[in-house]
């Protein structure tokens, strides 16, 4: 991509980011529960209606919407997400503290899919039609179709209480904490790629220039891994980006089941409580490093595919 085309993608991902921001603060403001007594509640006050609305005053809740919307997207401009109700830090502070450890499940998750996904889509590919091929397809099929809190209860059925291999409770701080949690997310994941994978390879196959290598007598090996898998990439490539920023906004569940201390755990803990700064910034974060991703994916295609650099 040009200079030119990136600065266009950053004014596209600025004027999205306030569009989500709008839509957010919105959503958020018409949602029904009263931060001010989630507050109280959670420090183990009970306060009377004339303290709930005197501190409803102070904090600003009372003003108009557009009010408080300018008043806290002024704040965040300058770095400053607000305090959580609940647990009463800086939202930053939060949200800085489970960022790494969601970064690792993700990025674990990542690993384990490839390693999974690539060999067992190429070999299917190959061997079309064949029982190799029938036999992945059943079991991406399986892997598909299996939802993945169930998986992560088996999970712990089996590894956790019956083997006794892996806490049961993952504090995130050891890799024998985060096996279990990018196990279960890679499963899902693996299904799909392998079959995305297999898809790509066996569109390659069947192109003309294979058929010409062929004719020409190219070793299979040689046109499989020089010519055909490299080929198959950029589609795959646009995916791996796509699935690392889902990822990083889609592992509430799985936090949750094994009480792995990342993002997702903490907003499931904000929407719970109606920490309404906390929902707002962690929203935020996650479309910025979503849009991040998915710029750095189309960077990546000059590298991966020379007709891009070509188009300029």
């Amino acid at each position: 991509m040009s200079a030119k085309q990136i600065g266009l993608r950053l004014l596209q991902m600025l004027i999205v980011l306030i569009g989500i921001s709008i839509l957010t603060f919105l959503l958020t403001y018409l949602s029904p529960g009263d931060p001010v007594r989630n507050m109280y509640l959670a420090q183990g006050v009970m306060p009377d209606e004339a303290e709930i609305a005197v501190t409803r005053e102070e904090m600003g809740l009372n003003d108009p919407f557009l009010t408080q919307y300018f008043r806290w997207l002024g704040k965040c401009l300058h770095g400053d997400f607000g305090t959580s109700f609940a647990l009463k830090k800086p939202v930053v502070d939060l949200l800085l503290a489970r960022l790494w450890p969601t970064l690792k499940l993700a990025l674990a998750s990542m690993i384990i899919m490839i390693i999974i996904s690539v060999p067992l889509g190429v070999l299917s590919a190959v061997y079309q039609d064949k029982p190799i091929d029938y036999a992945v397809r059943a079991v991406t099929f399986f892997g598909v179709s299996v939802p993945n809190f169930w998986v992560g209860l088996l999970l712990i059925l089996f590894f956790c209480v019956r083997m006794k291999l892996f806490p049961v409770v993952s504090s995130g701080g050891s890799l024998k904490d985060l096996i279990l949690p990018a196990v279960t997310l890679a499963i899902a994941m693996s299904a799909k790629y392998t079959r995305q994978v297999r898809t790509a390879v066996l569109e390659e196959l069947h192109s003309d220039y294979v058929a010409g290598a062929r004719a020409r007598g190219v070793a299979e090996r040689k046109i499989l891994w020089r010519n055909v898998f490299p080929n198959s990439l950029l589609p795959l490539i646009t995916m791996l980006g796509l699935s690392i920023g889902s990822l990083l906004g889609g592992t509430s569940v799985v936090e949750v089941i094994f009480s792995y201390p990342g993002l997702g755990n903490l907003a499931v803990s904000a929407i719970t409580s109606y920490d309404y700064y906390l929902i707002q910034g962690y929203v935020l974060w996650v479309a910025v490093i979503y849009m991040l991703i998915n710029l750095l994916v189309d960077i990546s295609y000059n590298y991966v595919d020379p007709r891009m650099r070509l188009r300029r």
